[in-house]
């Protein structure tokens, strides 16, 4: 029976994944968790489990601290990192899952777990890829109005919405049409800071005000300062089950 240590110092993030592995992968057990580094790194060395799903950041020693004394363990990180670092993570060939967890990407993690062989991965690399800073995000966005060309500040825009062959740029007193697709401007937008809503729909996190759910069940989001209501769509939901 294949056996397994998960290791975060959110103890209800724990609780779910572990419940949600042994859903999917019923032969797994879960022998131990544990809340930071140090302990992570004790049972890591008392049990020898197949495998350890890791929390980058935790207290006492990091995630990768405790992976390069992990032995014959396959590790999983499970991360919250931004797009540079699973970037490396990719690079790497390391397994890893970002968090919030979906259940489809979990499924995938214990699939590819079960039918492919450890990675040999070098962690001196790993490290030094994930030391390089990431790359800024867009700043600002250049736009036309009434002749002139303006600058508006990526920050003060409330969300981004697919329109034909245009994205729409909406802040709280103006909307603006900018040439550069969603698919595109995506990948220029800080992660930390935007995310996906909708496959029309990129929203700024920190003009979110709350996530309701209409009559028929449909998740929308209610802006701060705004009268505009978003659709939530169910292959983008996860990432704020825990609002």
């Amino acid at each position: 029976m294949p056996t397994a240590l998960i290791a975060d110092d959110e103890p209800h993030l724990v609780t779910d994944l572990s419940e949600r592995l042994t859903r999917l992968w019923p032969q797994l057990s879960i022998e131990a968790v544990a809340q930071d580094g140090l302990a992570a790194l004790g049972e890591l060395a008392r049990l020898r489990p197949d495998f350890a799903f890791l929390d980058i950041r935790m207290p006492g020693l990091t995630g990768i601290e405790v992976a390069r004394s992990a032995g014959p363990t396959r590790i999983v990180f499970v991360t919250a990192f931004e797009e540079h670092a699973l970037a490396a993570f990719e690079v790497a060939a390391v397994d890893y899952l970002l968090k919030p967890v979906s259940d489809a990407r979990l499924a995938q993690c214990v699939s590819r777990l079960q039918t492919s062989a450890s990675p040999r991965v070098d962690w001196n690399a790993l490290t030094k890829l994930l030391d390089r800073p990431a790359a800024p995000g867009l700043a600002w966005l250049t736009v036309g109005l009434a002749g002139t060309t303006r600058l508006v500040a990526v920050e003060e825009v409330l969300y981004f919405q697919s329109c034909e062959k245009y994205t729409e740029a909406v802040t709280a007193r103006e909307r603006h049409l900018i040439r550069t697709p969603l698919r595109e401007l995506e990948g220029q937008l800080d992660p930390q800071r935007f995310a996906r809503i909708h496959r029309a729909t990129i929203v700024n996190l920190s003009a979110v005000e709350r996530i309701e759910s209409d009559l028929l069940g449909r998740k929308q989001v209610h802006l701060k300062g705004s009268p505009d209501v978003l659709a939530l769509s169910r292959s983008f939901a996860e990432r704020f089950r825990q609002m």
